[in-house]
């Protein structure tokens, strides 16, 4: 069975720059990991970059979230340091959820990443609306929230939406 795994926006930005949190640094080293178990088993990786342009706080997002981040090109949107993979597929999202998973074919999808209870919740849901029949696991020892309650609070939600939560 071919497995994926999806890296949702392990950016400097939301690791240690403008919207670092001590939660998402705690979590490199598990990422980093979870990417080797897939490379070691020749397993499809995907990246996700959350990608915005110098317009962001004129944006429906920017508005609500008056903090800029991921702006193409900076150090803060690049994925961080010693998780790159050579040849991995990276996909350049300018919302939380990438909304052209159905361009491509699985047959198992692992999700990791930042933030939870924002970029992963929403890939992971869309993903489950989109191939309802496919297995799909968000391990939480690999992502981290907005804040730990979000976090669990969008565990909780993915678990009732039927998307299987592992290292809780």
């Amino acid at each position: 069975m071919k497995r994926t795994l999806i890296v949702v926006d392990m950016q400097n930005d939301f690791i240690d720059g403008t919207l670092g949190t001590a939660e998402a640094q705690a979590i490199v080293v598990n990422v980093k990991n979870k990417i080797n178990q897939y490379r070691s088993r020749g397993e499809e990786i995907i990246f996700t970059r959350d990608t915005h342009q110098e317009n962001y706080p004129e944006t429906q997002e920017g508005k609500k979230l008056p903090v800029k981040h991921c702006i193409e090109g900076t150090e803060g949107w690049q994925i961080a340091e010693g998780l790159e993979v050579p040849g991995a597929v990276i996909v350049d999202k300018p919302s939380f959820g990438w909304t052209h998973w159905a361009d491509r074919e699985f047959e198992e999808i692992e999700l990791v990443g930042l933030c939870t209870d924002i970029c992963v919740v929403s890939n992971a849901l869309i993903l489950k609306a989109l191939f309802p029949e496919i297995e799909i696991t968000v391990d939480a020892s690999c992502c981290a929230g907005v804040t730990p309650a979000t976090h669990r609070a969008a565990l909780e939600t993915m678990k009732m939406c039927q998307i299987n939560i592992v290292g809780e």
